[in-house]
C-alpha cells in the first residue's frame, strides 16, 4: 500500500514515523520550547537527522481544553516554519482545519494536510480537492479540543470510530479526493477515556478493513500516564512501547514527539520481523563495516 502525496508517493511496506514539530505556545507537551522560527527550523532539521520520514507542522493546539487561534495568527506561526521544511527533503505535512491554512500551505508546496476535523469545516474539503496530488489524514473527534473532554461517550468505541472514520472517507472521494491520497487516524485521547483510547489500539485491527492506512499518535498521551504514574515528561519509553504496539497491530504510520528512540525501536521490531535481512549493516557500527564481531560488543 502507499500513500499519494503532492510531491512524493511514500511506501507503506514499512513503518513511517511522522516528526511532531509544533509552532504553538500552549501544546500539551512542548508547547513554547522553541519559541523562535530559528529554533523551530533546527527542530525540523534535528528530525530529519534522527530519520524522521515526514515532518507535521502545527500551528493550533488541540490539547484538551485549547481554543482555536485566529486563522492569521495560525499561518504567522506556520508558514515560516513550512518554507524551510520544503528544503530538507522529506514529505511535511501541516497540522490544521482551517481552510485558508490549508490553501496557503497548499500553494507553497506542502504535502499532507493533517486535520483533527476530518475536513468538516465549510471549504476544507474543497480547497484539498484542489490539489490534486495533496495528501490528507482524516480524524475522529467528537466536538472541538475545548469541549471534546465531556463528549467521551460510546456503546462501542471502535464501532463508532470506524463508522465515523468510513463516511469521512466516503464524503472526501465523494469530493473529488482520491483513497489514495488519504489515511485515516482513530483519534487517541481526542473525546475518549483511556479505557476508550486502549480499546482502540487492542482493536485497530479493525479500522483495516476500511482498505486506507491508519496513522496512530500515542506520543506522551495521558492514556500512557495513567498506565504508568509518568508525568508527561517522563513518558518516553511508553510512547516507544504504545508506537511498536500500534505497528504490530497494522498501523503504517506512527506521529511522535521523540523521533530518534522510536525509529532505533522500530529499526529492531522490524529486524526481528524480518529475520534481520533488510536490517544488519545500516549504521557505521555495524560488524559489516568495523570487522568486530557480535561477541566484541
Amino acid at each position: 500500500m502507499h500513500w499519494q502525496i503532492s510531491r512524493f508517493t511514500i511506501d507503506l511496506s514499512r513503518p513511517r514515523v511522522m516528526g511532531i514539530v509544533n509552532a504553538t505556545p500552549d501544546s500539551f507537551f512542548d508547547g513554547g520550547r522553541h519559541a523562535s522560527v530559528a529554533a523551530m527550523v533546527a527542530q525540523c532539521e534535528a528530525q530529519v537527522a534522527a530519520g524522521a520520514d515526514i515532518l507535521d507542522i502545527g500551528g493550533e493546539s488541540t490539547r484538551p481544553g485549547a481554543h482555536s487561534p485566529s486563522a492569521a495568527e495560525e499561518l504567522a506561526r506556520v508558514l515560516p516554519i513550512v518554507r524551510a521544511a520544503l528544503g530538507l527533503g522529506v514529505p511535511v505535512s501541516v497540522d490544521t482545519s482551517e481552510p485558508l491554512v490549508m490553501r496557503a500551505v497548499l500553494d507553497l508546496g506542502a504535502d499532507i494536510i493533517n486535520d483533527v476535523r476530518a475536513l468538516r469545516r465549510p471549504g476544507a474539503l474543497a480547497c484539498v480537492a484542489a490539489h490534486p496530488r495533496a495528501g490528507v489524514c482524516l480524524m475522529h473527534m467528537k466536538g472541538e479540543p475545548d469541549t471534546m473532554s465531556t463528549s467521551a461517550s460510546y456503546d462501542d468505541v471502535v464501532a463508532e470510530v470506524a463508522a465515523f472514520l468510513g463516511a469521512r472517507l466516503a464524503a472526501v472521494q465523494e469530493g473529488g479526493v482520491a483513497p489514495e491520497r488519504v489515511v485515516l487516524d482513530p483519534g487517541i485521547g481526542f473525546a475518549k477515556s483511556a479505557e476508550h483510547n486502549l480499546a482502540l489500539l487492542a482493536r485497530q485491527g479493525e479500522l483495516l478493513a476500511m482498505g486506507r492506512p491508519i496513522l496512530v499518535g500515542w506520543s506522551r498521551k495521558g492514556t500512557l500516564g495513567r498506565i504508568t504514574g509518568r508525568p508527561v515528561g517522563e513518558r518516553l519509553a511508553a510512547s516507544v512501547a504504545a508506537a511498536l504496539a500500534a505497528v504490530a497491530r497494522g498501523a503504517a504510520v506512527v506521529r511522535v514527539h521523540d523521533v530518534a528512540a522510536t525509529v532505533d525501536a522500530l529499526k529492531v521490531w522490524r529486524a526481528a520481523q524480518l529475520g534481520a535481512a533488510d536490517e544488519l549493516g545500516t549504521r557505521p557500527d555495524s560488524g559489516a563495516a568495523d570487522g568486530k564481531s557480535e561477541q566484541e560488543r
